[in-house]
């Protein structure tokens, strides 16, 4: 019987691993069997700064080319064998709908941030989203998730994306050009970094409301400065909204 190497836990001298790990191939083989389930993924990510590191680098990776295999091959084709911000951020963002809180980014509107079992991210959605002269970025958006009779706020939708190497977009240079300010409080729910209104920017194109089937006054989002995407809208009815997918 072939017994695993173990490896002491070196980042933490408060863990409670104290008779060492197993390797990370070991872990990796009973991951793939698992199909990188992303709460077993956070699970052991909260057992030790060891297990944590190795969930950023090698689990969540392979969690999200899984899940969106052609999605994340165009992200990497850059060259880059990182996306911006980390691959768990990335997980999170492929299925979890972040919601929002009173008094947050989109005002008073409070509705619970929930995971979803699957979304559907389209690199031709985004172009809907960017100016005529940054559609050369490339941005993959979701479907909205609708949240539906919402009182006075009737039926809303969030949605959200991330841009293929953000730092280098045309969307990035522009919000520096128009000197578009970070919001003071809020940041990112994937990655906490830093965000931008493409509201208060004016960088919101009509074509935006007609990808959702929204109300064109009734739409925002904001990009991190790590290229997440994350927006609300209110809905149009079905109705209205297929009217609208026609003129588009």
């Amino acid at each position: 019987m072939i017994i695993t190497k173990q490896y002491r836990c070196i980042h933490s001298t408060s863990c409670q691993c104290t008779k060492g790990h197993l390797s990370e191939d070991v872990i990796f083989l009973v991951f793939q069997q698992l199909n990188w389930n992303p709460k077993l993924i956070a699970t052991l990510s909260c057992v030790c700064k060891w297990f944590d590191d190795l969930a950023k680098r090698v689990l969540w990776k392979e969690f999200c080319r899984t899940r969106a295999p052609k999605m994340m091959i165009d992200l990497q084709s850059s060259g880059s064998h990182n996306v911006d911000g980390n691959w768990r951020a990335l997980g999170k963002l492929l299925i979890y709908c972040s919601g929002c809180k009173k008094g947050g980014l989109f005002n008073n509107i409070q509705i619970p941030g929930h995971f979803v079992h699957r979304t559907r991210f389209s690199r031709t959605s985004g172009k809907s989203f960017l100016l005529p002269q940054c559609r050369s970025d490339v941005l993959y958006v979701s479907d909205p998730c609708e949240h539906l009779d919402q009182g006075e706020d009737g039926d809303v939708g969030f949605f959200r994306g991330v841009f293929k190497s953000f730092s280098m977009s045309k969307v990035r240079k522009m919000l520096i050009k128009r000197g578009a300010q970070l919001h003071p409080t809020e940041v990112c729910p994937y990655c906490k970094a830093k965000l931008w209104s493409m509201l208060q920017a004016k960088m919101i194109p009509q074509s935006a409301s007609c990808r959702l089937g929204a109300y064109e006054d009734c739409i925002e989002y904001y990009v991190c400065l790590n290229g997440h995407v994350l927006g609300i809208c209110t809905l149009l009815p079905l109705s209205d909204s297929e009217e609208a997918s026609e003129l588009e």
